[in-house]
């Protein structure tokens, strides 16, 4: 008897992830391929569509595809279409839902990447058991995907927990959004290369970054630095993790998660980015929240990024079952 998989499939700027996984989270198998988001629409579905068949070929006789879930950045749920991506040169919307189902003739389930990761967390991963929760995604912007009494809260115009949007400082940094002062242009992998930058300009010591540009810096140099010692790092991800930990408490003013889920090139620093986030976030907190909100790190590899959108096809199809 065939195995019942759902298709998981992870957009990105860079690169789109395909996977075909069980109820159980288990990839049985996936697939990586170039987004190319620079070149239309149609040749991205016939790299898709390719890449699907192929990797359907090789298990024909033993899955069966109930469903596909769809990840991407600026997924709109309401209109099953990606509206105004900024990293994918498409176009202001492109009804991606209604021409993947009409692609491979299956029911499509469609999130903002950041809010497919949340589920995949839910389902699958570190937050497997609760039902209030914040997942943010700190990698080169910051992602966020809120889950309120076990579903996931999209909003009026599908655009609910965009966290990453919300003012640090009135005058602060452009954001990309057109905006300045936003959490991510402090609170990311962007943002903490700004902030190295900025510090190696005031404080006049040896530092390994130096020697690296702005384009050629990565997050993991970073981290790589301050396990070293080196106070330049050191402080960037001090200074990085009091603007995010003052933050993450304005949010548990308004949700009352019981915990918030970190992942992302950013997360990878572990305890140095951690500690700071910790104890600036319990100096904000109101009383009542004081020693009760848990800041964890994610268990997900970016690798399986296909097990968000796979956790929103699977959720469908069980909330489909029910009516």
């Amino acid at each position: 008897m065939a195995q019942e998989v759902v298709l998981g499939i992870d957009i990105g700027g860079s690169l789109t992830k395909v996977g075909l996984v069980t109820r159980e989270g288990n990839i049985i198998d996936k697939t990586i391929f170039k987004t190319n988001a620079q070149n239309p629409f149609p040749s991205f579905m016939e790299k898709l569509k390719l890449e699907v068949e192929t990797l359907i070929l090789k298990w024909d006789v033993d899955i069966q595809i109930r469903s596909i879930g769809v990840g991407a950045p600026n997924a709109n749920p309401h209109t099953g279409q990606i509206e105004n991506p900024p990293n994918l040169k498409w176009g202001k919307a492109t009804p991606i839902a209604k021409i993947i189902n009409q692609t491979f003739n299956l029911p499509v389930s469609l999130a903002n990447d950041a809010n497919a990761a949340a589920l995949g967390e839910m389902v699958f991963g570190a937050a497997k058991g609760m039902k209030n929760f914040v997942a943010l995604t700190l990698g080169t912007g910051l992602g966020s995907g809120i889950i309120v009494d076990g579903k996931l809260l999209i909003g009026e115009h599908g655009a609910a927990g965009e966290i990453g949007h919300v003012n640090v400082e009135p005058n602060g940094r452009e954001c990309n959004c057109g905006l300045h002062g936003c959490l991510e242009t402090y609170a990311s992998v962007t943002g903490i290369k700004r902030t190295v930058f900025e510090l190696l300009a005031d404080m006049k010591i040896d530092s390994p970054l130096r020697g690296i540009s702005f384009k050629d810096m990565r997050g993991t140099d970073i981290s790589d630095a301050a396990l070293k010692g080196d106070l330049i790092a050191l402080t960037a991800f001090e200074k990085t993790g009091e603007i995010l930990g003052s933050k993450m408490a304005d949010t548990v003013a308004h949700l009352d998660p019981e915990a918030f889920i970190l992942s992302g090139g950013l997360s990878k620093a572990g305890e140095i980015l951690l500690r700071p986030i910790r104890t600036r976030m319990q100096q904000h907190l109101f009383n009542a929240y004081k020693g009760k909100i848990k800041v964890l790190l994610s268990t997900a590899t970016s690798s399986n990024a296909v097990l968000g959108p796979a956790a929103l096809a699977w959720l469908e199809l069980e909330n489909t079952a029910l009516e």
